[in-house]
């Protein structure tokens, strides 16, 4: 299992480029809008990189939700979404290395070329990330980084795994040209702890701390990208106040009442024990992401009417920037 918790890791917004991903459902996509509202509004020029078929990150940050597509907009002051389209990305690419962009994209809207296209493995993930490592690559008019923070939405834990781990498998497999050279450039941007940071996003829940944990040690020990944190999302808040820890079994001692529009104090008590044991168990899940992963956690309130827009993404953006949660 991994080592004892380490020291208080530095902002996230001083990163170059983070990599947000977790299982299924966690709210990765969330974080990723949260984080990215919080570093525009400290004045950093960020884009977010959603990879998924639909575009969420819009209809979070903006009231009208329109895509942002591959070209991009600019959602808030500051702060920039696209959406990485695989076959997109290979048309500019190509278009640069062999001219003829036209033609290019003549060959890639070919259907039979597409089939082939899709039965060929790693392609999408090597592309995705030479775009990504291209964006932070760019620089802006005034000669400084066209984009301070680049955040990617990555694929859920196990795409998202097969996505970084890309460039390795295709270092290992070719010893030389223009693909190999290329690899090496997105390894060492992924690789340089200084630029890139992985985020995992958890809920306190079983499976997701599970997976959260064997997450952070393939990431240590096989792909070897930076990871010093977990988001554990969806906390819920303590359900009494601290001077009545014992609400629950004080209201179940009351005596029977009959009072109009009021419930009977057992099935007040029972209401108050569901919300304890709910929030004891969150506690515990959260506990054993901890001493799991043996890494520091950023927490963020569950939120019960859900993210309804950047008010909501507000109130999780402060966690993510602020100072981290004891273990």
């Amino acid at each position: 299992m991994p080592g004892p918790l380490q020291p208080s890791p530095a902002s996230l917004v001083d990163r170059r480029l983070v990599v947000v991903t977790g299982k299924g459902g966690t709210g990765k996509t969330t974080v990723a809008a949260a984080l990215g509202l919080a570093a525009a509004r400290l004045g950093r020029r960020v884009l977010l990189v959603e990879t998924g078929r639909d575009e969420n990150l819009p209809r979070l940050l903006t009231p009208d939700g329109a895509d942002a597509g591959y070209q991009g907009r600019e959602l808030l002051p500051g702060l920039r979404s696209m959406r990485m389209d695989p076959y997109e990305a290979l048309a500019e690419y190509l278009g640069l290395q062999l001219g003829g962009r036209l033609l290019v994209r003549s060959v890639l809207r070919n259907r039979g070329f597409r089939q082939l296209m899709d039965a060929s493995p790693g392609w999408r993930e090597l592309i995705t990330l030479g775009k990504v490592w291209h964006l932070e690559q760019e620089r802006g008019p005034d000669g400084g980084p066209a984009h301070e923070l680049l955040i990617v939405d990555a694929p859920a834990t196990g795409h998202g795994l097969t996505l970084l781990d890309v460039p390795r498998v295709v270092m290992a497999a070719v010893r030389a040209g223009p693909l190999r050279r290329n690899a090496s450039r997105v390894e060492a941007m992924l690789r340089d702890p200084e630029r890139t940071l992985l985020v995992p996003v958890a809920l306190p829940e079983e499976l997701p701390a599970r997976e959260t944990a064997e997450l952070v040690e393939r990431v240590r020990g096989e792909i070897g990208i930076a990871v010093d944190r977990v988001v554990v999302n969806g906390m819920p808040e303590p359900p009494f106040p601290d001077s009545l820890p014992d609400l629950d079994e004080r209201i179940a001692a009351l005596p029977g009442l009959s009072v109009p529009g009021l419930r009977d104090p057992e099935v007040l008590a029972r209401c108050a024990r569901h919300l304890r044991s709910r929030f004891e168990l969150a506690r515990s899940h959260r506990g054993r992401i901890a001493e799991w992963t043996g890494l520091p956690l950023v927490e963020l309130p569950l939120l019960p009417a859900g993210v309804r827009g950047p008010d909501d993404l507000a109130r999780l953006a402060a966690p993510l920037v602020g100072e981290l949660a004891a273990a």
